[in-house]
């Protein structure tokens, strides 16, 4: 294989693997916190009360995978279960919205003009701007960790992702799962004192 022929090679694979890996992208994850809290004291965890996505009383399929997922979450940095009198609380919201970005594409044409000098159509090129604009439904999932002694907000994270259309089961769990995961891997503490 001549040199020519592996560099080839070896930018198409390059090629292939960004233009995929820009297609395989997680959801997008902001959090914050409260200046102020001391992320120390804390040891123990539960949920808060009523959890904001089962205001009407009951549980659904979703709510039941994300306390599933923030246990192990909350267990892997040390936290204890604590069913009442837990130092954090963890509550948990989901939302579906609308969302729409517009932007402008540059586009050129033609304009043909008849020319009485040579008696001929003559084509004269022009530029515009086209304004686009594209529409979809985002999801989103917001964690939030409450001082139970204080009932006051510390530390918050939430996961956007465009939702898809269609869906397995199994790939409706696999989302969940990542949202919440992809929200603690930006919470810095531990509840075991540990670094």
């Amino acid at each position: 294989m001549s040199r020519i022929a592996r560099f080839l090679a070896g930018f198409l694979l390059v090629a292939t693997t960004l233009a995929l890996s820009a297609c395989v992208t997680g959801p997008t994850v902001r959090t914050d916190a409260d200046p102020t809290a001391n992320f120390a004291q804390y040891r123990t965890w539960g949920f808060y009360q009523p959890i904001a996505m089962e205001q009407s009383g009951y549980s659904s399929w979703a709510s039941e995978r994300i306390k599933e997922d923030v246990r192990k979450e909350m267990e892997s940095r040390g936290y204890r279960y604590a069913a009442e009198g837990a130092d954090l609380l963890v509550n948990f919201h989901a939302d579906v919205q609308d969302r729409t970005s517009v932007w402008s594409v540059p586009r050129s044409d033609v304009q043909w003009v008849y020319n009485y000098r040579s008696r001929n159509y003559v084509a004269i090129p022009f530029w515009y701007d086209e304004t686009v604009a594209s529409t979809w439904r985002e999801a989103t999932l917001t964690v939030d960790l409450v001082d139970g002694a204080r009932n006051r907000m510390v530390w918050t994270g939430s996961a956007s992702a465009p939702e898809a259309r269609r869906r397995t089961p199994e790939e409706k769990l696999a989302t969940l799962d990542a949202a919440v995961s992809g929200i603690f891997a930006k919470y810095p503490h531990r509840g075991d004192g540990q670094p």
